[in-house]
């Protein structure tokens, strides 16, 4: 990824503004998860093959720019694993296993969004920082409301619901971690993964 260049133009004219705009997005995705908030302009245009003036006529500023990636990175997480957690007729296993795939889908085209709705480099005054808090909370709150609903009739114990959304919550953030670290997995290899090492789980907890 590190090498990764998104855009070869080296000027605007004849390139539509929102063409433009999301190349210069996939760019600063890149930088941000690479780098940080320590990530500059100019090593964002450098990325996309366009001019640093280019991209602050797109974006004001890099705060601009980290608030929009976080924004787009969060809008489409949230409205993936949104449309399958409406889904209360599954079982519980059933309708995790569906979250993950809509997580793993939802980041196909870009994988390192994750780190970017995750990072702690950002001020936490920082706008982007606040739109990422806020978009972590509602994936936290989606996937909660889903496992809630559907283990209710089987875990009783609320201490016990809270507890498995929390294994729930890192056993993903694992999972998302190790395919950043394999970037050759594509996002069905993940999902087939996934899968599987949840059968093996289920298994061997019902052999004790």
């Amino acid at each position: 990824m590190a090498d990764q260049v998104v855009g070869k133009r080296t000027g605007s004219k004849g390139v539509p503004r929102p063409e433009r705009e999301a190349e210069i997005l996939d760019a600063a995705a890149v930088e941000f998860s690479e780098r940080g908030y320590a990530a500059t302009t100019a090593a964002i245009a450098r990325r996309a093959g366009i001019s640093k003036a280019l991209v602050i006529n797109h974006f004001r500023s890099k705060d601009d720019l980290y608030l929009a990636c976080v924004e787009r990175a969060g809008r489409e997480l949230t409205t993936r694993t949104g449309a399958v957690t409406v889904q209360p007729s599954q079982s519980g296993l059933e309708l995790a296993g569906d979250v993950v795939a809509a997580i793993f889908t939802a980041l196909e085209p870009r994988p390192h969004d994750w780190r970017l709705l995750h990072d702690r480099t950002v001020p936490p005054d920082n706008p982007g920082a606040q739109a990422a808090r806020r978009y972590r909370r509602l994936l936290i709150e989606q996937s909660s409301a889903a496992i809630v609903g559907s283990y209710s009739t089987t875990l009783t114990d609320s201490d016990d619901l809270s507890a498995l959304i929390h294994v729930w919550r890192n056993t993903v953030t694992a999972l998302v971690t190790w395919w950043l670290n394999h970037p050759d997995q594509t996002a069905a290899d993940m999902i087939a993964r996934a899968r599987r090492l949840d059968r093996k789980s289920t298994r061997l907890n019902s052999s004790h």
